[in-house]
């Protein structure tokens, strides 16, 4: 595995969960004295969520490092104590037991994304954890555990927030659209936005003239989109997984398939991969975003960040661009130490009566929790592709090509209407 930072790879006795995992200690630099803080944490260092996970713990590190160098917490340093769960969700439980009972971590985290950080969930309510949790979509709904913090902005209603921005946006059009098609995968994420952008658009007073979903497996889109074209729609809302959301924008383009807006909730876009593969095709599409680097969102330190996570993305094998999941993963830590140094101690209780009363200051924003643990003031971007030449990744780096255009507090740009496929 390629070193993120100067870090002792540690082969301890008994680590054989779902074969042989390895626990790797990120020290950092000396700090104070005493036995070092532990933090804990299952992460997809293999697997289908790898490039979210392995981008995620390199912000980790960099936090833990800058830490360190000043002298830790509570006098103490920071080790990073971590584990492989192989985006597979049936390691997730064995990790945190172990994590608890064999490493004895002080702290725990979740792993990236919403599967991993379900499977742990009973595991770290049992033994009463404060848990802070990475892009994990609506995983205290079930189990209200008032020790559980989410760092994703979706706010307490996500499945209608995800796409209220696109039809508040379709709606104020002149002359005003009528018609919309919703199309995405038979999966439960796609199911939740489609649910939540159906309602909304209802509520907008938009016809929907086609309405289905396809298998995950799908990787021909040609039958889908020649049907939504023809239903002639004026708004196409997809909700999609990084393969969809390519191979969608690909056949859009294929089939000729033109609408006043194209796009919504489109996971994949952000990640810098995708943004090298699609290119000019990306032009005028509107799509779902966290972070883009606009003058309305240039919060404090957010690009002393980027700079040290892009000098050290390129020999660790991650994300280049590193704006969608590697601001939020250190804004997480920032609140975690934070509270730390707020409270004084590593009491589980305390750290999470302390965070759920704060307003934390990080560079993604200032962020305060509501209901369940999850934001309580959503900030869900919708941008627009602009400009966008060849497939340079440095251009993403520059202002004027994501165009922020809701919500209004952080809008960089007015809303640019058709979506037009490339003549071929």
């Amino acid at each position: 595995m390629t070193d993120f930072t100067r870090r002792e790879t540690l082969v301890r006795g008994g680590t054989a969960l779902a074969g042989t995992l390895a626990a790797f200690s990120v020290p950092g630099t000396a700090a104070g004295q005493g036995a070092p803080i532990k933090i804990g944490f299952s992460m997809a260092l293999t697997g289908g969520l790898a490039g979210g996970g392995r981008a995620a713990l390199l912000a980790y590190q960099i936090w833990a490092e800058e830490v360190n160098q000043k002298g830790g917490l509570l006098g103490r340093k920071v080790e990073l104590v971590y584990y492989d769960d192989q985006s597979n969700p049936a390691t997730v439980p064995g990790i945190y037991t172990k994590l608890l009972d064999v490493d004895k971590v002080d702290l725990v985290i979740s792993g990236y994304a919403t599967v991993p950080t379900a499977a742990a969930m009973p595991v770290v309510i049992q033994r009463g954890k404060l848990f802070m949790s990475l892009f994990a979509l609506a995983a205290n709904d079930q189990f209200r555990y008032d020790r559980y913090f989410q760092i994703q902005p979706n706010g307490p209603e996500a499945k209608f927030e995800f796409s209220k921005g696109y039809f508040e946006l379709a709606g104020k059009l002149d002359p005003k659209p009528r018609t919309v098609a919703l199309v995405g995968a038979d999966a439960e994420f796609s199911i939740l936005a489609l649910e939540g952008a159906r309602e909304n658009a209802k509520k907008a007073g938009f016809r929907i003239v086609y309405d289905r979903t396809y298998p995950p497996s799908t990787v021909d889109f040609t039958p889908i989109v020649r049907a939504i074209k023809a239903a002639n729609p004026d708004l196409l809302f997809i909700a999609s997984y990084p393969p969809d959301s390519a191979g969608m924008i690909r056949t859009v383009h294929e089939v000729g398939l033109g609408a006043r807006m194209v796009g919504g909730g489109m996971i994949g876009l952000q990640f810098a991969a995708l943004k090298q593969q699609l290119g000019p095709m990306l032009e005028n599409v509107v799509a779902y975003d966290l972070y883009v680097p606009e003058p309305t969102m240039n919060f404090p330190g957010i690009e002393q960040f980027l700079v040290k996570y892009r000098e050290r993305a390129a020999p660790a094998g991650v994300d280049p661009l590193g704006l969608y999941i590697p601001p939020f993963a250190y804004s997480e830590m920032q609140i975690l130490g934070a509270a730390v140094q707020a409270v004084g101690s590593l009491d589980d209780k305390a750290l999470a009566d302390h965070i759920r009363k704060t307003k934390f200051t990080t560079i993604v924003g200032d962020i305060a929790f509501g209901d369940r643990g999850e934001w309580a003031e959503p900030r869900i971007l919708l941008i627009q592709y602009r400009g966008i030449e060849g497939n340079d990744l440095e251009q993403f780096k520059k202002q004027g090509k994501q165009v922020i255009l809701h919500p209004a507090k952080y809008k960089s740009g007015d809303l640019k209407v058709p979506f037009e496929p490339i003549k071929r």
